[in-house]
């Protein structure tokens, strides 16, 4: 049994919810009443044209009864924008802070109150207006954490074009086939960054991007607006005198952000946009073909994106939240930019990484701006871990009340680190589990609400309403493990892929006819709490036994000596399939058969002499992508011996593979 632990005094006393009656009975509302639910989040906003009763949710989810779709509050208007910084301001919070910026070295920040938020937002509104974009109109973002990357998006928002925001990690291949595929208009970028001790000159990436995107889709940009970010960071290692040396500039082409805004009036009239006109575009790889465009509308993302912070992180008006996701990803989307501003939040940007120029950095922050909801990734816990709990000792972390965990599950003692150094056994975690498809969170704890276990996503946030299918469809009731689906829809979820309605319906609504395919596996255990067990592709069957990577992977990591594990199935001759797992080592950890030894065992303990690993193998590192995901396609090629890998484009370190095959027993 896994221990539950239940929120504390502390949490409860400010909690919006507080306790766990009260959230079952705004989930029941939610579900039974949707239209009554959402109009008290609805009714905070300004509308040019209010939703209209009895029109505020239709959809189809059954693909046998026609297309696919979803309609919340269609007829009614507004603008984004103008909800986040006008509104705000006009309700008296123009000399808040919006954002305290830390850059990546900490001599480095500033910081921005909704009032000049909304100026510099006009400005380059009026700008991007003047560059010939309009409502409808592709953006494509390749930007760094700085302020002008929140500034591009909400000045897209106000005039109505659609940004689409690249992670500034991804290759100039990636960026070339995205913004080709979304026909951008215009790119937004700056000359280069700093990420710890290295630099990124990403002028150079976009200028490939453009290149490659002429000549394999036909795709030209009309502009591509720089920010000049390398002349004003603190530098961080040697630049040359004159920084334009490191990339070339095309007149006819490349303009600088303050050129353009420069003399740009601070009044720039929003774009009134219907309930179900587009907000944005995110990428997400597709499994197998090109990225996804994922497409969100405006007002019911608006709507669930605001509901999903105030609830989830229990946000109060004096608060500091610091989520230390990148905007290149939708949790920088819907929980850096979206929802805090709809909140009218205080929050942290953070430019650089966990462990510059120490590896105190994040705890440093915290400390510095009294962060009381911190928001990061499991990835992250884990390798802050390995750096030794003194790094976290210096600081005091006792404004946190709320810890948020995003990406992946959280493996249990990872949680528990959290848990109790980071939150001092006093703060509430809620392990959220959400897609770029959501919009925002649609499993996770409340902090003053739910009990949670360690691992466990938890329950449904409002308006949502999980199911568990077995292969054949069928509705597993109770404690059991299935296929994750969802058979109505909440505000936020996505409409469609751009410009592929028909690869929309396949992807996600034809395994399951009624339902939203999450292509995750979940189990429910025996208390009602959900686990998320990863993707369904990442599911193991030894023997006739369904298990998952994350369920063995958090087992292995339970060993002391192992900081980090991953586990690919390997073809079997008479299991059908095997475990081959891979394990990263903590500092002055030995590999040798007795620690092989006491993995198998440890597994045989926690989860059955089935699951006992044919394989262990000491892993250097671990393939994973820049935003931290480890790709267990190349790991499954490597337990197998097959160095013909594919693509590696995405990975943040390629040479980890070759190490791989190396250390193959």
């Amino acid at each position: 049994m896994t221990r539950v632990y239940q929120p504390t005094d502390y949490v409860v006393e400010k909690s919006r919810v507080s306790s766990f009656e009260k959230y079952k009975e705004m989930h029941k509302k939610s579900l039974e009443d949707p239209e009554g639910f959402w109009s008290e989040i609805a009714n905070e906003f300004y509308w040019q044209t209010p939703p209209q009763p009895g029109n505020f949710v239709s959809y189809n989810f059954d693909i046998n009864k026609g297309n696919v779709f979803v309609k919340w509050m269609e007829g009614a208007v507004t603008n984004v924008c103008f909800n986040l910084l006008d509104r705000n301001v006009r309700k008296g919070h123009g000399d808040k802070i919006a954002y305290y910026w830390e850059g990546n070295h900490p001599d480095d920040y500033s910081r921005v109150t909704y009032k000049k938020l909304t100026e510099l937002v006009c400005q380059f509104g009026n700008a991007l207006r003047d560059s010939g974009v309009g409502k409808g109109d592709r953006v494509a973002v390749y930007m760094p954490m700085i302020l002008e990357t929140v500034v591009c998006m909400l000045a897209c928002a106000r005039i109505g074009a659609v940004h689409s925001v690249v992670f500034a990690g991804f290759s100039s291949d990636s960026l070339a086939e995205r913004m080709s595929d979304c026909n951008a208009k215009v790119l937004v970028t700056a000359d280069g960054a700093w990420r710890g001790e290295k630099l990124l000159v990403l002028k150079n990436i976009c200028d490939e991007a453009q290149q490659k995107a002429k000549q394999k889709y036909n795709h030209n940009v009309n502009t591509c607006i720089v920010v000049s970010h390398l002349n004003r960071v603190t530098p961080c290692g040697r630049l040359p005198d004159d920084i334009r040396t490191l990339y070339k500039w095309n007149d006819e082409k490349d303009i600088w952000w303050h050129d353009l805004v420069e003399g740009q009036s601070t009044i720039c009239p929003p774009e009134w946009m219907a309930a179900e006109d587009p907000l944005f575009m995110l990428y997400t790889s597709g499994s197998t073909g090109k990225p996804k465009g994922v497409l969100h509308t405006t007002a019911g993302y608006l709507v669930y994106a605001t509901a999903t912070f105030r609830y989830v992180f229990d946000y109060a008006e004096k608060d500091i939240y610091w989520c230390t996701a990148d905007v290149g990803w939708i949790t920088g989307h819907t929980y850096v930019v979206y929802s805090p501003l709809a909140n009218a939040a205080t929050s942290v940007i953070f430019e650089g990484t966990p462990f510059y120029p120490d590896n105190d950095r994040y705890w440093a922050l915290v400390d510095k701006y009294k962060v009381t909801q911190f928001y990061t990734a499991p990835t992250a816990i884990r390798a802050l871990t390995k750096c030794g709990d003194e790094y976290v000792k210096m600081h005091d972390l006792k404004s946190l009340r709320v810890l948020g965990s995003v990406g992946e599950p959280i493996n249990p003692e990872a949680w528990l680190w959290y848990y109790n150094l980071i939150g001092g056994g006093r703060c509430s975690i809620a392990d959220t589990f959400w897609q770029t498809e959501t919009g925002g969170h649609v499993l996770t704890s409340l902090p003053g609400a739910t009990p949670m276990k360690p691992g466990a996503a938890g329950f449904p946030f409002f308006g949502v309403e999980p199911s568990l299918l077995d292969e054949n469809g069928q509705v597993i009731e109770g404690p059991g493990e299935g296929y994750l689906v969802f058979a109505q829809p909440w505000p936020g979820i996505m409409r469609t892929l751009f410009g592929d309605h028909q690869r929309y319906q396949q992807v996600y609504f034809s395994k399951f006819p009624g339902y939203y395919c999450t292509g995750d596996g979940a189990r429910r255990d025996e208390d009602g709490f959900l686990w998320v067990t990863g993707r369904i592709d990442d599911m193991l069957n030894v023997s006739g036994h369904l298990m998952s990577t994350a369920e063995v992977e958090g087992v292995l990591t339970e060993e002391p000596r192992v900081s980090e594990a991953a586990v690919v199935s390997k073809p079997h001759p008479i299991k059908g399939e095997s475990l081959y797992c891979f394990v990263i080592l903590n500092d002055g950890a030995v590999f040798d058969a007795d620690l092989i030894n006491s993995l198998k065992k440890l597994v045989r303990q926690r989860i059955g002499a089935f699951a006992a690993p044919d394989v262990i193998q000491y892993a250097p590192g671990l393939p994973k992508t820049r935003s931290g995901k480890i790709m267990r396609r190349i790991l499954r090629k490597v337990a197998m011996g097959d160095h013909d890998i594919g693509d590696t484009s995405t990975l943040a370190d390629p040479g980890v593979v070759e190490e791989l095959f190396k250390s193959r027993p």
